[in-house]
């Protein structure tokens, strides 16, 4: 019976990663779940676009204007979350999301197109400071890490059901994918009054506590503002896997929408198979800004592959993978490094300006990468992604001796 032997040690080790994590973090995760499973309008709208005869310059400012909305999202989330507490911004923000999503893709004139994407992202971004406030407040430091990573798992858990589904739906319609955006968002808002409404009104206690002024602005923490820039540089690299490179695949290697939409899923499981297990491993040791630089090194190395291997499926497969574990070693310690500098009340600034970053990331890395692609070839854009990332890494590696 030793080959048994492996399957039990396999069981235990996921059976263990998942362990010790709070009722509410399990529901939040679960709410975050069915929204991101209807996450398809942003995956494909540079596509979308270019195929309604905008140009790719166009659909990047499109895709930036996501990231415009998101800035003041965040900022405005990071607010009110101090303010009225993260249940209530997570329900107004979830459901004023939905009706948006649908009203998006009524929209047929460019100027309508990026004034309703601005004002998407920025009542769908709000809800980021409020979620990351949730978690914190739902874990405990040891298993803080973890928290986030059950939260991702949701997230790409969802991204790949999205993803993958919105490959296949947009190869025959287009516009269904705004729908399913919009009324997962509400149905997510739903669930989330009815499970998770009790919890905010300990929130709220802690919240109403009057604390020094110094304690309640984050720009006043060096490490923390240089971190904020650094996430930024990591971002601008990261949103080309929402931007130039589904254009890149379909233009350059050819490949058709739903083989696309396997790619993207293909990140979101990936993130599910491995991530807690990884994270639970490795959050004990106390390297939160080690395991980010080399999550970068990979994310470097994905770009590279463009570069160096040969434009085949094969290729865009490895690149996944690559830019997949990196994201897995960077981003669950990025959101334990912020929440570890943060009290109960400034968290939703923390989480607001920590957001803001990607956010920022969000305007700049479309917009720069379409341009630069437009421009200068796809080649010249995975060497700056690939240098930057690089450059990053090493920084991330000088902010640990700080």
């Amino acid at each position: 019976m030793n080959f048994l032997k492996p399957l039990r040690h396999t069981r235990s080790l996921y059976a263990n990663a998942y362990s010790g994590l709070s009722r509410s973090t399990w529901l939040l995760s679960l709410v975050m779940l069915v929204n991101r499973s209807g996450t398809m309008v942003l995956p494909f709208m540079t596509i979308y676009l270019t195929g309604i005869g905008f140009s790719i310059f166009q659909a990047g400012v499109v895709v930036g204007m996501f990231g415009a909305g998101a800035v003041c999202g965040a900022f405005l989330g990071g607010k009110f979350t101090d303010r009225i507490g993260f249940h209530r911004v997570q329900l107004i923000t979830l459901t004023g999301g939905g009706i948006l999503f649908i009203l998006l893709g009524l929209m047929k004139s460019y100027p309508l197109i990026c004034i309703f994407t601005f004002v998407l992202s920025l009542v769908n971004d709000a809800f980021r400071p409020a979620n990351n406030s949730a978690i914190a407040q739902y874990s405990r430091p040891e298993n803080r890490t973890r928290s986030y990573s059950l939260n991702r798992l949701a997230i790409n858990l969802g991204w790949a059901v999205g993803g993958t589904l919105g490959g296949f739906i947009a190869s025959f319609n287009y516009h269904l994918l705004f729908w399913i955006d919009g009324f997962t968002n509400i149905t997510a808002a739903l669930l989330l009054y009815y499970l998770l409404k009790p919890a905010d009104r300990r929130v709220k206690e802690t919240v109403s506590t009057p604390r020094p002024l110094a304690e309640n602005s984050p720009l006043k923490d060096k490490k923390f503002t240089l971190f904020t820039v650094l996430v930024i540089l990591y971002g601008l690299c990261f949103y080309q896997l929402y931007s130039t490179i589904p254009v890149y695949y379909k233009n350059v290697y050819h490949l058709s929408e739903a083989y696309i939409g396997v790619l993207m899923g293909l990140n979101g499981l990936i993130i599910v198979g491995i991530e807690m297990v990884l994270i639970f491993h490795l959050e004990s040791k106390n390297k939160t800004l080690l395991f980010i630089s080399h999550g970068l090194v990979l994310t470097a190395l994905s770009f590279l592959v463009y570069i160096f291997l040969p434009q085949l499926a094969i290729t865009a497969l490895v690149s996944v993978i690559l830019v997949t574990v990196g994201e897995i070693l960077a981003m669950p310690f990025m959101n334990n490094y912020w929440a570890s500098r943060a009290s109960v009340h400034n968290r939703g600034q923390y989480a607001g300006y920590y957001a803001m970053a990607w956010s920022l990331s969000q305007v700049l890395g479309p917009t720069g990468g379409t341009w630069i692609a437009g421009h200068w070839g796809f080649d010249i854009l995975w060497w700056i992604t690939a240098v930057l990332c690089a450059i990053t890494a090493l920084l991330f590696r000088v902010l640990k001796l700080t």
